[in-house]
């Protein structure tokens, strides 16, 4: 935890000094000849890890901050460096002139920090939204699964439904159909009461 603490602290100094060492290229104090292109192109590439490493530590919001601070910094320590020590920065040059190009240095620079902050933040965003979309289609798959299981037992409860009722039609057939028996046999015991009574009274 402290080591993580150590490197938010640590990768914004380290573009901060990338972004003031850039001042040195092409003076009467550090000559690289036909290999200033290569310097610059190294110093952009590691300003560009270094705003990945800003997005990754940090987030997106605190680490523009702290990289625009970073920026500002570094180019007003430029500009009073550039100013105090002129005569290893000014080749004959206008002093003003000479401030705008170191000036525009830096800020190229922090853009690049910002860049590479940037495409961190969007293949991670990416990710996440791959991540999303996983547990979306495993989320709609599921619903299906859900509404397939739902409507088989919404067919198993009217399969049951039906035999329930069908069921009870058969009971209440054969209750009338008993009851029509029943009532049918009584009367003819009464009939036949009656035939017996008559009979006896013809007696």
């Amino acid at each position: 935890m402290e080591l993580k603490q150590a490197y938010k602290f640590f990768t914004p100094v380290l573009l901060g000094v990338l972004m003031f060492s850039s001042n040195f290229l092409n003076t009467n104090i550090f000559k690289f000849g036909d290999n200033n292109f290569s310097v610059w192109f190294i110093i952009s590439l590691l300003c560009f890890a270094c705003g990945w490493f800003i997005d990754r530590t940090l987030n997106w919001i605190q680490g523009g901050k702290v990289v625009f601070a970073t920026v500002v910094a570094a180019t007003l320590i430029s500009v009073v460096v550039v100013t105090f020590f002129k005569e290893y920065f000014i080749n004959g040059e206008v002093m003003t002139e000479t401030l705008i190009l170191y000036t525009l240095r830096n800020i190229t620079l922090g853009a690049m920090g910002f860049f590479g902050m940037a495409v961190a933040e969007v293949i991670h965003l990416e990710k996440d939204f791959a991540s999303v979309k996983q547990r979306l289609k495993m989320f709609e798959e599921s619903a299906v699964d859900a509404k397939k299981e739902a409507e088989l037992e919404i067919r198993a409860a009217k399969i049951k439904a039906q035999k329930i009722i069908n069921d009870a039609e058969i009971i209440a057939k054969n209750t009338f159909l008993k009851k029509e028996r029943v009532e049918n046999e009584i009367k003819e015991f009464i009939e036949t009461e009656k035939e017996l009574i008559k009979r006896y009274e013809d007696l």
